[in-house]
């Protein structure tokens, strides 16, 4: 018989023994960055800065006695998805597009990390329709965080290009340079109008304008049915 964990829910199902293992404060945001690659633990502190360092060492050594990340011997005081992390990304992207058909204006002093950036637009990704259209690089900057997101029919590749970027490996996509290329800028507080129905304030830095509403069919996050996402609403 295995040995539960002391703070075990005693409950025998699979939802229990999930939350047991990714389910404390910063685990699931954690198990989000490293779905961008390998980091190392500054990598991590520096991508969430409001945990605590020892409570980033204690989800760390929780995750990894759980079997959902490891040590990269490549990498000093890195770590990496296991196959069994590697298997929660479907769950990461899925709450992901629920939090941002359920959310809020963003509040003071919240930021926007690539790493975030990257599974949000890997949650909104529409590959049915990316796949009608030509192949495109969409650069994008959002509160001071810029990636660049190549789609090339149903594959997007997300790619941290800012000045503090992290060492990535090289694009998967072996495609040459896209037919259309282009670069916008959006304030933090238009990125859910962006992604939604609404009337987000884009500034566009090269490229066709017109390539936004490209974006904006490749990349969609769907209201929850009888959720009002009014910032009026989520203030009552």
């Amino acid at each position: 018989m295995a040995t539960r964990t002391p703070r075990g829910f005693g409950q025998y199902g699979g939802l229990a023994r999930a939350v047991e293992k990714v389910g404390e404060r910063w685990a699931l945001l954690i198990v989000r960055d490293l779905l961008g690659g390998a980091r190392r633990y500054s990598d991590l502190k520096t991508g969430l800065p409001r945990i605590p360092t020892n409570i980033l060492s204690d989800r760390l050594k929780e995750l990894q006695a759980a079997g959902v990340i490891r040590r990269v011997p490549a990498v000093r005081g890195g770590y990496e998805l296991t196959p069994l992390g590697r298997a929660l990304e479907p769950v990461v992207l899925e709450l992901e597009r629920w939090g941002w058909a359920a959310s809020a204006e963003p509040a003071e002093g919240e930021v926007l990390t690539a790493d975030a950036l990257g599974v949000t637009l890997r949650a909104a990704f529409r590959g049915h329709e990316a796949e009608r259209l030509p192949p495109t690089e969409y650069v994008v900057h959002a509160g001071g965080t810029s990636v660049s997101a190549l789609v090339v029919g149903r594959a997007l590749d997300v790619m941290d290009i800012g000045a503090d970027a992290l060492p990535q490996p090289q694009r998967r996509l072996d495609i040459g340079a896209p037919e259309d290329v282009v670069e916008f800028q959006i304030p933090l507080e238009s990125l859910a109008d962006l992604l939604g129905a609404g009337e987000p304030a884009v500034v566009v830095l090269a490229g066709r304008h017109e390539l936004v509403d490209r974006f904006r069919r490749t990349f969609h996050i769907e209201p929850l049915p009888g959720v009002e996402s009014s910032p009026a609403a989520h203030a009552a």
